[in-house]
């Protein structure tokens, strides 16, 4: 079993060293500088234990990869990269394989299974950054995060099993769920502040936060959406990964705030704050904290500001006039 990575940035980067050390056998999909960095020195993964220069093999496209049967391949991109992803392993050969969506957000998976039969989501809770070419850090421990999987859209299977058996085996937390969009629906209603907390300006903004959190809640009710939460409340999250400081290492934010500091000219949101949006419009629930910080992201990716360029004042008054002009 070959695990193919494609996207090798925080997640899909901290992935690829960690399976590679533990003994499995790695491919990496990436491009540009990032490919070149794999190929020519190896990827840097620093970790609360310690750094290391970790190699594995390095693609810039499906084609390039000799694909078997038994293979897995990890979607790590954003999803609004994922249609060409899936594209370009169609134009490979890939059919039967597994496709796991290691991806914040549910649309992904719905993206696969269009061209794929065999779709597996996962739960990814993994502290990582990646905004250095070539190199990612983990701060998750005693596990560098939680990976859990199980078929979409429900069920599990052999090759859930075995997926989630070379997790564990490469250091991450691992169990196979057979009911995982509940969880990946959780860990969408966090996500929901990765925009807030990226693009104002430093701040408390549990108040804003929190009524982006409540839109979801609404909706999912209105849709009949059932979810767990997987936050920093959970349990199991607090008993096997908890953020820990490395030196020389500072953590830049969440996968949206790290999209932003590389300018890489997309941003994920429309799949996470517009998913909400897309709930409420379906079923008649006003999301306006949502609308407006969809509408802020393609904003600020326009207009190439700079994360924490928008005061919270000026948030508040645009979600306000949103407020309005949905209730009338």
């Amino acid at each position: 079993m070959k695990f193919v990575i494609y996207g090798v940035g925080a997640v899909g980067g901290v992935l690829a060293a960690k399976l590679a050390l533990s003994g499995a056998e790695v491919v990496g999909i990436a491009r540009g500088p990032q490919l070149e960095a794999i190929r020519k020195t190896g990827l840097l993964l620093r970790t609360p234990e310690g750094e290391e220069t970790v190699r594995f093999g390095a693609a810039g496209d499906p084609e390039e990869v000799p694909f078997a049967d038994d293979d897995v391949v990890i979607l790590a991109v954003k999803t609004q990269d994922t249609p060409v992803a899936l594209q370009r392993l169609r134009a490979a050969g890939v059919s039967g394989q597994a496709i796991v969506c290691a991806q914040n957000g549910v649309t992904n998976e719905r993206f696969a299974l269009r061209r794929f039969p065999n779709v597996y989501a996962m739960t990814v809770i993994l502290p990582a950054t990646f905004v250095t070419t070539g190199e990612v850090t983990a701060f998750g421990a005693p596990h560098a995060g939680i990976l859990d999987i199980g078929r979409y859209p429900s069920g599990s299977d052999d090759a859930a099993a075995a997926i989630s058996t070379a997790l564990n085996k490469a250091g991450f937390a691992s169990t196979v769920d057979a009911e995982i969009m509940q969880a990946k629906y959780g860990k969408l209603v966090m996500n929901l502040a990765n925009i807030i907390e990226a693009a104002l300006a430093p701040g408390d903004h549990a108040a804003l936060v929190t009524a982006a959190r409540d839109e979801a809640l609404a909706v999912y009710a209105a849709a009949g959406i059932q979810f767990r939460d997987v936050g920093e409340s959970d349990p199991r999250r607090q008993s096997l990964m908890q953020f820990t400081p490395i030196a020389g290492a500072s953590r830049v934010g969440s996968s949206t705030a790290q999209s932003l500091v590389r300018h890489t000219g997309s941003i994920e949101t429309d799949y996470l704050n517009g998913e909400i949006v897309l709930l409420g419009r379906l079923h008649d629930v006003p999301t306006p904290v949502n609308v407006y910080f969809s509408g802020l992201a393609q904003r600020i990716v326009g207009e190439k500001l700079k994360p924490g360029a928008i005061s919270a004042a000026e948030a508040a008054h645009e979600i306000e006039v949103l407020g309005a002009v949905a209730g009338t």
